[in-house]
């Protein structure tokens, strides 16, 4: 009994030390305005894990970390530019929601429109095409399909 008794005091101290180590290791709060920049910067940058969502809307243990690299690098006094350049280095543009408009870059802000045109220009092309494959009936086929219409066979 005092053995499961001593087991369950040294459970219950194991744990509150632990829960301490990890209220010791959490973020400080930042300043309001400090916290609107963190914010507006997990906003643009993109989650590695998810990728269809922003860091601030992801939940991903990557993007946690991620958010709390932005958070101690503004604590730093690090500027918005320093910080999106800190993650682009290490991850390349593809972090960004909005990459910059750079050679490596072009195909993807003008491939959309590019496939637009060429779609534009596939249909009138197919519109031309059969405008000029009609030819008009010829007098045996007025015929027939008037015999046609007059009797619906």
């Amino acid at each position: 009994m005092r053995t499961a008794l001593r087991a369950l005091l040294l459970a219950l101290a194991l744990t509150a030390a632990a829960r301490a180590q990890v209220h010791a290791g959490a973020a400080q709060p930042l300043p309001p305005v400090l916290e609107q920049r963190a914010d507006k910067l997990a906003h643009g940058l993109r989650c590695l894990v998810c990728q269809n969502q922003t860091l601030a809307e992801s939940n991903a243990p990557l993007a946690q970390d991620m958010r709390k690299l932005i958070r101690d690098q503004l604590a730093e006094g690090r500027s918005d530019a320093q910080i999106m350049r800190f993650f682009e280095d290490r991850y390349g543009d593809f972090v960004r929601y909005d990459p910059p408009f750079k050679p490596i870059t072009w195909l993807l802000w003008l491939g959309p429109f590019a496939l637009l045109a060429l779609g534009f220009v596939v249909l009138v092309r197919t519109l031309k095409r059969r405008a000029g494959a009609r030819a008009p009936l010829t007098a045996d086929e007025r015929a027939r399909a008037a015999r046609f219409l007059d009797t619906g066979s």
